[in-house]
Formats: C-alpha cells, structure tokens, sequence
C-alpha cells in the first residue's frame, strides 16, 4: 500500500461541477493499492497516516511533533492507482501491480472505515472512487511524504535487486575498510 500524504491548510476533491469531499486543515492523502496488499498493510498505514508527525507543536515550540490524529485535523483520502505505475518500457504506463477495481474498492473503503475507527468518522473526508476527480489542495509548508507499507520488495524482481544493492554496498564498504588499513587510519588490536 502507498500513500503520498500531504500537509494542508485545505483541500477539497470536485467530480463534475459537485464538491464530494474536503477538509480544512489536516492531511491529504493519495492512496495507491497494490495486488499483493493484506489486512496487515491497511492496519500499518492507517496507524502510519495518523500517527506520523509532521505537525508542529505550539505548546513545545517544536517542528514535527505531533500527527493529525494528535492536533484533531482532517483527513481528505483520494483513491490513486496511478501510484502503481511502472514506466521502464516505452511511453505507456502499466499499472499491472495496482489492485483490481472491484477489489481494489472494498479494500479502499475499509481502510476509510479503519481511519475513522481509529480516529472519527466525522473527521475523514473521500473522493468518489473510480471516478475522474479533480483535486484541489494549499499544501502547507510545503510538507510532502511517500509512505510504503512494505519495508521490502513486492516481487522477486525487487527482491533481485535489493540483493544486488546491498552486494554492492558491502563490497564498498570493504574496499573503504581496506584503503584505511593502507593508510593507517585504522588501528590495529593490541596484543596484550
């Protein structure tokens, strides 16, 4: 599951010439819903989404203190499959990864009803799913994240190339070591 979650002082989502959802100040957040998605990565992201501190603290003087839920905002939730989008071969983007409408619905609206559970109904606000919406937002900072409920990879594919990645950042990480020893920036074990 993928959210682009954004800080706003208001945000509003339009389908046709009729208002179907907005918020004063608070977070919006794109919610992209994957394939591979569980009941464990809705129970993640909800938590994430409200938890997440990139509110300021008044009381403390202090930035990125507290979450939505913690200040008592809104939350404006639009559904976006487009987060799944690869685009490695040619110009046309393929959204194969994202969840299939009719499913990809039920799990949209469950996570809606997992917010206001968790917070309060009153306070989530929605898009119309499926729909082609126009999303109207004053993004406040500007105060920009994108969040993964998967801290790993979706597919062997992804997986591969974790692997590789770290490879890589091993063998730097020896060479590193190795140059310092032939500098003598390292210390060798005393023998006592």
């Amino acid at each position: 599951m993928r959210v682009v979650l954004q800080r706003v002082l208001q945000a509003s989502v339009t389908v046709g010439d009729k208002v179907v959802g907005e918020i004063g100040p608070g977070v919006c957040l794109l919610v992209g819903i994957s394939r591979d998605d569980t009941p464990e990565d809705m129970e993640y992201m909800a938590k994430k989404v409200l938890g997440i501190r990139v509110f300021d603290s008044s009381e403390k003087g202090s930035m990125w203190a507290k979450g939505v839920q913690d200040v008592g905002l809104e939350v404006l939730c639009v559904s976006q499959f487009t987060l799944y989008a690869k685009s490695t071969k040619g110009s046309k983007p393929d959204f194969h990864e994202a969840m299939k409408a009719g499913e990809s619905r039920q799990y949209f609206d469950a996570f809606v009803q997992r917010l206001g559970q968790i917070y309060s109904p009153a306070k989530i606000a929605t898009g119309e799913f499926g729909a082609m919406m126009r999303v109207s937002l004053v993004n406040d900072g500007p105060v920009t994240l994108q969040l993964d409920s998967r801290k790993f990879a979706y597919s062997e594919r992804d997986t591969a190339v974790s692997a590789i990645a770290a490879a890589k950042d091993q063998r730097r990480q020896g060479f590193g070591q190795k140059q310092a020893q032939s500098n003598g920036d390292l210390q060798q074990p005393s023998k006592e």
